[in-house]
């Protein structure tokens, strides 16, 4: 097989794919893979730790299962979790922890198939790609010029995918009828949301193992179209943006965009998609948002992080100030991995909010009222929480930039 992803196979489509996916080997390595994930249990309360105590029979029975046509997936359970930064929610689904296998069992085989044929401007749930490479390609991108943006937003992407498009997307590169049908089981496996039961006729759940994959097999026409117009798009799932030199260049982007939209049964959002102009209005992309030559971390990246720090900073708590500092640390250690090219003045101003929180512990350990302020400032000096630890923002950038021009 790897032989023939170099060479190509007759008339382009892949037979005989099957018996990979059934392979105990590959069903292995794709159960090693759910288990360091973890995750929670699905509909029938198998836990991975479960699943993992019975891992050598359970693999046996999932092969046979799969090589006799006799598997067949469970419900899914769909939960909703609050989106970041918002009181709005977004359904997750959970499939059981053996769906969860032969999911990844089947990606395994097919991902390397579609590897081949994915736009090099799509980032998202590719292997070796990462958020970091999109925004590096934004940064370059803004860096020469292209300052007209079409900031788009597909609607409940996920949710309404078309399985029958979707479907004949796939038989271009699949042949194999039992791995097709593998697929559209999953797609149509029951949805248990409380005491509620239903088939989907549309979408991939959020949450499972193949709807990454899906997801960028059913955009793929859209990036490939854009890339042949001369468009310079930047996609990460089913975010994306088109950058532009002109005005009119970002209007054509966005009127071919809602096109192929409309014709292949999605929705953009009406009041999410738009134009602006980058050096007066701005856009969000990948939790920054983007602004002249600048960038900074996006009003709900710093809503999630900092109600993040203030649930480990709670005046009222009783543990010492140290292991509050180890505590929030690693929470600022991550974020900055992440946020560190934002602009310097956000590291700054975060730096002084997050030690007004220390300050208003350490008053109200002095049966002393309100937050942080005033003569705390000279009791307890920027340098005392150094010395206990605490890491700082405004240093770790400062070292970055110096580290970035040597």
């Amino acid at each position: 097989m790897l032989t023939a992803l170099e060479q190509g196979v007759k008339g382009g489509c892949w037979f005989r794919l099957m018996d990979k996916v059934f392979a105990e080997l590959n069903l292995f390595v794709a159960a090693r893979r759910v288990v360091a994930n973890k995750g929670a249990a699905g509909v029938d309360h198998v836990t991975v730790e479960q699943f993992d105590e019975r891992l050598t029979s359970g693999i046996r029975r999932l092969s046979q299962q799969l090589r006799e046509k006799a598997y067949r997936p469970q419900a899914i359970c769909r939960v909703h979790i609050p989106k970041p930064g918002s009181n709005e929610t977004r359904p997750l689904g959970i499939p059981t922890v053996r769906d969860r296998v032969v999911q990844t069992a089947v990606v395994n085989v097919i991902e390397p198939i579609f590897e081949r044929i994915f736009a090099e401007h799509s980032y998202g749930f590719r292997p070796g790609r990462s958020c970091k490479d999109a925004l590096r390609r934004v940064d370059g991108l803004l860096k020469r010029g292209y300052h007209y943006v079409v900031d788009a937003d597909l609607k409940s992407y996920f949710d309404t995918i078309p399985h029958a498009g979707l479907m004949a997307r796939l038989r271009e590169q699949i042949g194999d009828g039992s791995v097709l049908s593998l697929i559209e089981m999953f797609l149509k496996a029951g949805i248990m949301e409380g005491m509620a039961t239903w088939t989907p006729e549309k979408g991939a759940p959020q949450g499972a193992v193949l709807s990454p994959l899906l997801s960028n097999v059913f955009l793929n026409p859209l990036d490939h179209r854009l890339a042949q117009r001369g468009f310079e798009m930047i996609r990460y799932a089913d975010d994306f943006v088109i950058l532009c030199r002109t005005a009119q260049e970002a209007e054509q982007a966005l009127e071919l965009v809602r096109e192929w939209v409309t014709a292949n049964g999605l929705t953009l959002h009406p009041t999410k998609t738009k134009v602006v102009d980058v050096r007066t209005d701005g856009f969000d992309f990948l939790g920054y948002h983007f602004i002249k030559h600048r960038r900074f971390p996006r009003a709900k990246s710093l809503a999630k992080f900092k109600e993040a720090i203030r649930v480990k900073t709670k005046r009222g708590s009783g543990n010492s100030l140290k292991f509050i500092i180890a505590d929030i640390n690693r929470t600022l250690r991550g974020w900055f991995a992440y946020f560190q090219h934002s602009h310097r003045y956000t590291f700054e101003t975060l730096d002084g909010w997050i030690r007004m929180r220390l300050r208003s512990i350490l008053r109200r350990r002095m049966r002393k009222r309100g937050r942080g302020r005033g003569t705390d400032h000279q009791r307890w000096i920027n340098a005392y929480f150094a010395e206990q630890g605490l890491f700082s923002l405004q240093t770790a950038h400062a070292l970055a930039v110096q580290s970035s021009r040597r």
